[in-house]
């Protein structure tokens, strides 16, 4: 009997691989796979990088699409599709991290910090991709 699949990373499709990689890689304190670092002559046309832990493990993987529609929600008109979960240790640490994911260049999308049983921020990368960021 064989074993089950491995994730590998979630692939995230965008119009901007490297400005998208950028993104998380700054948010989530990620590294470049070998060979995909920002090139230093400046000439950057990659289509494909992959972001791993300092160890190596793959987290995500960013591909070109030429066109994508961002999600429009809450409204249902294009729907979400996938979204990541990022965990905070606390209240305080989720503005903070609110704050970081911003100046990156989010765009929140909806505040549900005054819920006491999950106190939410839904955030969009520079792309549109939404994400949500909590106390865990």
């Amino acid at each position: 009997m064989g074993t089950s699949p491995r994730l590998l990373h979630t692939v995230i499709d965008t119009t901007d691989v490297r400005g998208s990689a950028e993104f998380w890689r700054e948010l989530l304190g990620l590294v470049y796979r070998p060979g995909d670092e920002v090139p230093a002559d400046g000439a950057d046309d990659a289509d494909w990088l992959v972001l791993t832990e300092a160890d190596g493990t793959r987290r995500l993987a960013f591909q070109e699409v030429e066109e994508l529609t961002p999600t429009t929600w809450p409204a249902h008109d294009v729907p979400m599709q996938l979204h990541l979960d990022l965990t905070v240790e606390d209240a305080e640490d989720l503005e903070r991290q609110r704050a970081r994911a911003e100046a990156l260049g989010a765009r929140l999308l909806l505040d549900r910090t005054d819920d006491p049983d999950e106190p939410l921020y839904v955030l969009a990368d520079p792309s549109g991709h939404p994400f949500c960021l909590f106390p865990g």
